[in-house]
């Protein structure tokens, strides 16, 4: 397979996917995982290394990084083992020259080649029993592999550049050219929604103040773990 260079970052906007945005805690809350998780696979995994490298004690995930993690954590459900993803990213990192490649959408649209040719530093690969073929010979990721894929919307450069975190059935996205990539719900950060609620405010209101609908609110709240909003 040729080796393919990152495409220059035309878009002003696209180095924000890089700056430092994210807490562990964030991070772990949006992809389904826990904290101590999230840690482990930038900073542990011992003599092989981190299964996601490049990130310092202390510091934020960027909007790549936190893509990534989102994809490990569901290849990690589906008990793929961390050894291989570590081996699978570097290989993938290496061959595509790129720096995120979990990120990248050719793992979505060209995924069976990708395991045909991860076949080299990985025989036998977990990964592989993820790929399924339909009756005409197409080949797609599996159960909720496929689903993480379906929750991001990528650019013409293949950047995953916005993210439904509940799915597409909620309002709920995070996206890098809005609110510094906080979660919005129609461009209202939902922190801002939690603290409003937080301090007291009636649902009505906060839905009047952002024209939002009170669903709208619900929705948010709910994403930033009110439950009581319902």
């Amino acid at each position: 397979m040729p080796t393919e260079a990152p495409l220059p970052l035309k878009e002003s906007w696209h180095r924000r996917l890089y700056l430092p945005a994210y807490t562990v805690a964030q991070a772990a809350r949006y992809a389904g995982t826990h904290p101590q998780t999230v840690s482990y696979w930038h900073h542990k995994g011992g003599e092989l290394g981190p299964a996601l490298p490049g990130k310092e004690q202390g510091q934020l995930l960027s909007y790549m990084q936190l893509v990534e993690v989102a994809f490990v954590a569901t290849f990690r459900r589906l008990h793929v083992p961390l050894q291989k993803l570590r081996r699978a990213r570097a290989y993938l990192a290496q061959v595509f020259d790129f720096e995120y490649p979990f990120a990248q959408l050719r793992l979505k649209t060209d995924g069976y080649h990708i395991l045909m040719n991860l076949q080299e530093v990985e025989p036998d690969s977990d990964l592989q029993r993820l790929i399924i073929a339909d009756a005409n010979g197409q080949m797609a990721w599996e159960g909720l592999i496929g689903e993480r894929f379906n929750e991001f919307d990528y650019d013409q450069q293949g950047l995953a550049i916005t993210w439904h975190p509940r799915g597409r059935q909620s309002l709920v996205v995070i996206d890098p050219r809005v609110s510094f990539g906080a979660p919005i719900v129609h461009g209202v950060p939902t922190w801002i929604i939690r603290g409003r609620r937080s301090a007291g405010e009636r649902i009505t209101e906060i839905a009047d103040d952002f024209g939002l609908q009170e669903s709208d609110v619900i929705q948010a709240l709910e994403f930033e773990g009110l439950k009581e909003a319902a």
